[in-house]
Parts: C-alpha cells; sequence; structure tokens
C-alpha cells in the first residue's frame, strides 16, 4: 500500500464572506502517483493548490501532512517534505541559473548557512532533470520565459521535496517542452514522490497523469483515471462545450477535440 504524503481534509475557503472558491474538497497524495488538476477557469484549481501548499489557509478543514497538521509545522520544515511552483514568479535579475537553483537548499542548510557536498550534488541534479545545466552561468533575466520556468523548477527539485505541488508550469513552454517537463513529472512520481499540477491542456493530463481531479465551481466533480475522467458527460458539465474525446492509437488514453 502507497504511504499518503499529503491529505486534504473538508476543505472549505473564500476570499471574501460572500463566496466560497473552494468547497468540501477532500483528497489524498500518495508516494509515486502524478495527480492533474483540471478543470475551467475560476474553478478553484489555483486556490487548492495554494492550500494544499500552505500558503494560505482554509476557512474550514486540515491539511495533513506526512501524518502532521500543517498549520502547526515551520516553514522550513515544510519546506523539507514540500515543494511549491506557483504560476507566476517575479524574477530577480542579477542571479544565475545555478544560484537560482541553489536557493532551493536553504531549508538543508546549517545554521551558519555552508552549502556542503551534498548541497551540491542535489544542486547539479536538479540542473540536469530541469534541462538547465548548460544555462548554469547566464542570469536568470537573459533566458527566455520558458527556460527561466525551468530553472525555477530546478529550484524546487533542488529541495528534494517528498511532494512537488505545481501550477500551469507549462505556460511559455514549446510542445517540446511542455512533452519533456511532463515526463519529468511523471519520473519523479515514478522515483517515490507524489506530485500534482494544475493544467489547462487536458491532452498532457491524460496522457502522464496517473490520476485527475475535475474542479468545476470550487468543488471536485469527479477523480479518477484519465479514461474515467475526460469523458463526454464531465468535460461537457465542466465546460459548457461540445467537445469529441477520441483514444490515442498508441497509448489508448483519451484525446480531447475541440
Amino acid at each position: 500500500m502507497k504511504d499518503t504524503l499529503l491529505k486534504l481534509d473538508n476543505i472549505h475557503f473564500g476570499y471574501n464572506p460572500s463566496g466560497l472558491q473552494v468547497k468540501d474538497v477532500s483528497l489524498a497524495l500518495t508516494a509515486g502517483e502524478l495527480t492533474g488538476i483540471i478543470g475551467p477557469n475560476g474553478a478553484g484549481k489555483s486556490t487548492l493548490l495554494k492550500i494544499a501548499a500552505g500558503i494560505i489557509t482554509p476557512r474550514l478543514g486540515k491539511v495533513i501532512l506526512t501524518g502532521d497538521d500543517m498549520s502547526k509545522i515551520d516553514r522550513k520544515q515544510i519546506a523539507l517534505k514540500l515543494g511549491y511552483l506557483p504560476q507566476h514568479i517575479n524574477i530577480v535579475p542579477g542571479y544565475t541559473v545555478e544560484q537560482v537553483v541553489a536557493m532551493g537548499r536553504y531549508s538543508h542548510l546549517n545554521g551558519l548557512g555552508f552549502v556542503g557536498k551534498s548541497d551540491i550534488a542535489a544542486i547539479e541534479t536538479a540542473m540536469a532533470d530541469a534541462g538547465v545545466t548548460q544555462f548554469r552561468d547566464r542570469n536568470i533575466e537573459c533566458l527566455s520565459g520558458g527556460e527561466q520556468q525551468r530553472a525555477l523548477l530546478g529550484s524546487v527539485l533542488a529541495q528534494e521535496p517528498e511532494i512537488l505541488l505545481l501550477d500551469e508550469p507549462t505556460t511559455g513552454l514549446d510542445l517540446h517542452h511542455q512533452s519533456a517537463f511532463f515526463s519529468l513529472l511523471a519520473r519523479q512520481a515514478q522515483n517515490g514522490k507524489a506530485v500534482m499540477v494544475v493544467t489547462h491542456d487536458l491532452n498532457l493530463a491524460a496522457k502522464y497523469c496517473d490520476r485527475l481531479i475535475l474542479m468545476y465551481e470550487g468543488e471536485m466533480l469527479t477523480d479518477g483515471t484519465p479514461e474515467a475522467v475526460i469523458t463526454p458527460e464531465y468535460i461537457t458539465r465542466a465546460y459548457h462545450q461540445d467537445i469529441i474525446i477520441t483514444s490515442h492509437p498508441q497509448t489508448g488514453k483519451p484525446v480531447v477535440l475541440v
């Protein structure tokens, strides 16, 4: 039986008293599984991810991180277990790619802040996995948007967390790098991490994710395998659009045609 690493229990949240962006959501993330969160704009996907990462606190319910109430855990301790890549990050100029990736080691450093051999090895591995080793000496502001996104992913991977939470990480990437990025996330899951990613690309989600959660108006409309979630009934209900769903000729995974 796979270990549950992160659990959301009866989560409710709203930015103002007049409405809830997330309603009665309960889910568990297990080691070795890549979970995709899909749904239309305004469905509560990014809000749910921020709650899971401990960035915002739910009005009701609890987030349980490896058995402990996240609200009672120090942020540095959270960073040892959970890595979060938001949709938008303000790039601070003047740092090289290697320096940006190295920032992910902060939670591992001792009181003096010295980088040791294990930190250097983690930074090298993270840069290689994110595909940015060749840019290590370049300032991050000199990279393209997609390259910057990969460098930021490298920083999260350098944390060596058990859990990865990513909000639309392939924004700005071309088709090749979108596929490579999801393939990397799938490998991270295969290596024992719990990975949850918000994406608008239903076809990438269907191809790479083990499990999909379809959000609609702040609620989980359905939760299951790509074949169980990406159906005409659920997709039409969530997106209010007639679509055609077929099967990929090689993988058999669902393919959405608009």
